[in-house]
């Protein structure tokens, strides 16, 4: 895990004006890593009791970790060197290669983004720590996107390759965090508030890092200790809209179908009593990571605009939108005001045509690329597109950097910028151009995906 660009100087020999960018990234990364957050949120005050930064406090005969997601090893280091020997035990899921101990945490691997065999012993494993959890510790969940397909458990009836088959073709479709994580909560058995249900530990803390715009809880890795407002009927609504209901396998349909007829138990809602002695608080956020991005790009002589941290839609289509901010910013009511840099952030998505490699972030930055050389209303500019977790898509790329020369040099080379974005094959083409980002895989932070541009005059 590493907060740097591995291949600056590659990026900077293609991309000359991306200094600015890759730094305002980094400082994106390092403000929302764990180490820097969660002293923030908790200050031990001895004997198994946590002051919160709301004033709260909570109290137990002893602390006990529990976590998954791509930024689990992270959050439970930041814990382990925060707390040091109040830590009792812990758990952890995190993505492969992460594997070993942080102090007396273990720290398991988990399948990513699909869950399999690896996810389900892991998670198998947390249980039986929870279950383990004296009734009278602290117990701290430490949660990051990612965790969906890390910790997973199916619900009486199903299989995971029943919840992994309906959770990748809602990705290859295009569907949004929210609808693939109602359907993912009605399938599962830890799900949606559900982990409580596994577990006598009170009090219970749940510390989330937020990887989806809005920084819902019960959404972040399908809130395992929030109440779940959705239902069935929104698993259903979710399938049906992007015309999978008959495309799922059959136990899917039968477990839903039960849920609708009130013969499968919903997941708890607010005022359940599962949820006494539990709060939940946000650890980190994408807005978080784009105001350290524009402090940077300020610091270099830049007038940053931050314009979202809720980007979503089609990464393609997001693309036209922010092209046509860089096109005011070049030579309309934002050049008057003079900005000339946007940050933005969110989370888009992709439907899956092709059979190339890439991911959102890389296929924003290309069809950006192509967008303002169509119409060349902005002259000089440079763009990055990357994800804070490291990983874009199917690729070993955190996303992409491009430039007014981006298109005319792929042309050059032989390239076709359009069929490579058809064939969802963005990968492919930045790396042919020594134009991917390189982090050298999970940064350790995952707060969604963010957008630097900056506008040269």
């Amino acid at each position: 895990m590493g907060l740097r660009v591995l291949n600056r100087e590659r990026l900077l020999r293609q991309v000359p004006g991306g200094g600015p960018l890759l730094d305002a990234y980094e400082a994106a990364l390092a403000a929302v890593h764990p180490s820097r957050l969660l002293p923030r949120l908790v200050r031990p005050l001895g004997g198994g009791c946590l002051e919160l930064a709301d004033g709260g406090r909570l109290c137990g005969s002893g602390v006990y970790v529990a976590g998954f997601g791509k930024a689990a090893r992270s959050m439970a280091e930041a814990v382990h060197e925060l707390l040091g020997d109040a830590v009792e035990a812990g758990v952890v899921i995190a993505p492969r290669g992460m594997g070993g101990r942080v102090g007396p945490i273990e720290v398991l691997e988990g399948d990513h983004p699909v869950p399999g065999g690896a996810t389900l012993r892991s998670s198998l494993r947390l249980l039986e720590f929870l279950q383990e959890v004296p009734r009278d510790a602290l117990l701290l969940v430490l949660v990051s996107g990612g965790g969906s397909a890390l910790f997973e458990v199916p619900a009486p009836g199903l299989e995971l390759e029943d919840i992994a088959e309906a959770t990748g073709l809602l990705m290859a479709a295009g569907a949004d965090i929210y609808e693939l994580n109602a359907v993912r909560k009605h399938l599962s058995a830890v799900k949606g508030g559900q982990l409580l249900r596994h577990t006598r530990a009170r009090p219970v803390l749940g510390l989330y890092m937020s990887d989806v715009p809005g920084d819902r809880l019960d959404t972040i890795a399908s809130g395992p200790t929030v109440p779940d407002p959705t239902t069935y009927m929104d698993a259903y609504d979710a399938l049906n809209s992007h015309g999978l209901w008959g495309r799922v396998p059959e136990r899917v349909r039968e477990r839903i179908l039960a849920g609708l007829r009130g013969e499968a138990p919903e997941t708890p809602k607010p005022g359940d009593p599962v949820f006494q002695g539990t709060a939940n608080a946000l650890s980190g956020r994408n807005r978080d990571a784009l105001m350290a991005a524009a402090k940077k790009l300020q610091a270099a002589g830049y007038h940053p605009l931050v314009l979202t941290d809720t980007l979503r839609g089609e990464a393609r289509e997001a693309a036209k939108a922010v092209a046509s901010i860089l096109e005011s910013m070049a030579q309309g009511p934002l050049a008057e005001k003079g900005y000339t840099a946007l940050v933005a952030g969110g989370e888009t998505t992709v439907t899956v045509e092709g059979r190339g490699r890439g991911g959102r972030s890389q296929e924003l930055c290309l069809s950006l690329a192509l967008g303002l050389n169509r119409l060349r209303l902005v002259e000089r500019y440079a763009a990055l597109c990357a994800g804070t977790d490291g990983v874009d898509g199917n690729s070993p790329a955190a996303g992409a950097v491009v430039d007014q020369d981006t298109i005319p040099r792929a042309r050059e080379l032989g390239l076709d910028p359009r069929r490579f974005l058809e064939e969802n094959d963005s990968y492919s083409f930045f790396q042919r151009l020594g134009q991917w980002l390189n982090t050298g895989g999970y940064t350790g932070v995952n707060v969604n995906d963010i957008i630097v541009a900056v506008i040269e005059k």
